[in-house]
């Protein structure tokens, strides 16, 4: 079993849809300098004949930045999905999905190349990654009330 050591993940990753398969185009949403990020490879995926390799909230991936500052350009960097646009179900039985596909770039601990995140960000990538969470300003975790209507929490 390979060790975890190193990664600055915490916690185990639930089984979602997965809406971002390799050669998927995403915004970038922190203040690093980059627009959008291309995912070449995900982390952690094995094989499959015939499968794209693909990426969901939470997720971390191999990107190259297509538009965004030319020190950035051309070189392949670590991101974290925080959005994605294709529904997902959670444990609690409801579906979520976001208006755009988003990530940010990390180093491989984890670490945010930026300080501060536009938007929000999914809830499981808040719990899997600290140094997202802290940085996040709306962090999407559904409930529902006594009445059975949704409320949203922000933490």
């Amino acid at each position: 079993m390979a060790s975890k050591r190193g990664r600055g993940m915490s916690g185990n990753k639930l089984r979602m849809t997965l809406g971002l398969p390799v050669g998927a185009v995403m915004n970038c949403c922190d203040n690093s300098g980059a627009r959008n990020l291309y995912i070449i490879s995900v982390k952690g995926i094995g094989a499959r004949l015939n499968r794209l390799p693909a990426a969901g909230v939470g997720d971390m991936v191999m990107a190259t930045v297509k538009k965004g500052k030319p020190e950035l350009r051309k070189k392949v960097m670590p991101a974290v999905v925080v959005r994605q646009s294709k529904p997902w179900r959670r444990a609690d039985g409801i579906f979520l999905y976001f208006e755009d596909n988003a990530g940010v770039i990390v180093n491989p601990k984890g670490e945010m190349k930026g300080s501060a995140i536009t938007g929000p960000v999914g809830k499981e990538a808040a719990e899997l990654w600290p140094r997202i969470a802290s940085n996040a300003g709306v962090v999407m975790i559904l409930r529902f009330g006594s009445d059975d209507d949704c409320i949203e929490d922000t933490a």
